[in-house]
């Protein structure tokens, strides 16, 4: 009834088509966003990122993509796999290449596919296909990330393992201002975020969020110069190239909103976010020295302002840190599946992420007795 066919390039699918069967305003699994990543070199072979993305065909008409990429490495994920590696070395096999789907460099739960059938129809067709491009480059398996709930429990319902993760996120409950938010905080630790905030205008520091349609090329300027830093911080160089960012400028200016922390006229800081009709997506930041709670104001209070102002519901401020519980952002879990071929280490893997589960609900309980709201009865 269908027909898989794979794609080495994004640009050998129309943007029209993709974004036709996509259909929706996040903005991660757009064909600009994807297109961004090849173009620039951010992802290719040589990065270790291949794309091999999956078309759906019903007779001649495209019903389903897929973003889909052969990996031989794991960076760049955000869903921790090495000890799975480790597992496959130390019995002799192959742990890569492997087959990700996933929006490289992108810790956001979203949509991973696109198409106008009935979820459990084409994941089915789609799951198949994983499997026959597996067995061809003899990959050892495949790995769905940030899926989102629906989808997890549809690929689980095929086979795979579901495992899950933690996030923090900040969820809008009709505030007015960020002084309404605060209300409904515990008075100690709304005196704790105060005190954060008027450290940064003590320092004469301000902050201007500017859109991608009005970013001027000096402000582009500052923030290549911001993110090359965070990296070499680490000892490294960023994954995505100084081209990514300027294509995304042109093709997709209205996801982006980027904040800016100024004194006079220094630029000191910057952070760009990504936003679609809900949700606000924390992504990059960086700074050119170290500024007391400036970090805290840039990417997260600022964020929060953002979305009040703007009525979203959700704010995104990516991967890790258990410092968010404090400043209101609630631990919420993240799904990923995973197709193991080799039946020994499937059921390995089966087991280990339902131990897993079972200990970061726990943590997640007592990770929420740390938020700061006020208790009401």
């Amino acid at each position: 009834m269908y027909q898989i066919r794979f794609c080495d390039s994004i640009d050998k699918i129309p943007a029209s088509t993709w974004d036709a069967l996509c259909n929706t305003d996040y903005p991660f699994i757009r064909h600009a966003f994807l297109k961004a990543l090849e173009d620039s070199g951010s992802v290719s072979a040589a990065t270790g990122w291949q794309p091999m993305h999956m078309q759906l065909w019903r007779g001649d008409e495209v019903v389903g993509v897929m973003p889909l990429y052969i990996k031989d490495h794991s960076y760049g994920e955000y869903v921790f796999d090495w000890s799975w590696a480790d597992a496959w070395e130390r019995n002799g096999l192959d742990y890569y290449p492997k087959l990700v789907t996933a929006i490289p460099y992108t810790p956001a739960q979203g949509p991973r596919y696109g198409s106008q059938l009935p979820d459990a129809e084409v994941c089915q067709a789609f799951y198949a296909g994983i499997q026959q491009l597996g067995q061809q480059i003899t990959a050892s398996s495949w790995h769905g990330l940030f899926v989102t709930d629906s989808l997890h429990t549809t690929f689980a319902a095929q086979g795979c393992s579901a495992r899950m993760g933690l996030q923090y996120h900040w969820f809008n409950r009709g505030y007015h201002s960020f002084d309404d938010y605060l209300s409904h905080f515990s008075s100690r630790k709304r005196k704790n975020v105060r005190k954060e905030r008027q450290k940064v205008q003590d320092q004469g520091i301000e902050h201007d969020w500017v859109s991608g349609k009005d970013l001027t090329d000096q402000d582009m300027q500052h923030f290549w110069i911001f993110y090359q830093m965070t990296h070499l911080k680490r000892g490294r160089r960023g994954y995505l190239t100084r081209a990514f960012f300027e294509q995304l400028r042109q093709s997709l200016a209205d996801k982006l909103v980027f904040c800016f922390a100024r004194q006079g006229d220094n630029t000191l800081a910057g952070a760009l976010f990504f936003r679609d009709s809900t949700t606000l997506y924390g992504r990059y930041w960086g700074c050119t020295e170290a500024f007391d709670s400036l970090h805290f104001e840039t990417c997260y209070y600022q964020g929060i302002d953002y979305a009040i102002a703007q009525g979203l519901e959700r704010f995104d401020p990516g991967a890790q840190g258990e410092h968010k519980i404090a400043r209101g952002f609630e631990p919420v879990p993240t799904w990923s599946v995973h197709h193991i071929e080799h039946p020994g280490l499937r059921t390995a893997v089966e087991d280990f992420v339902i131990k897993e589960a079972t200990q970061l609900r726990l943590y997640q309980a007592q990770l929420r007795e740390g938020l700061p709201f006020r208790q009401v009865d």
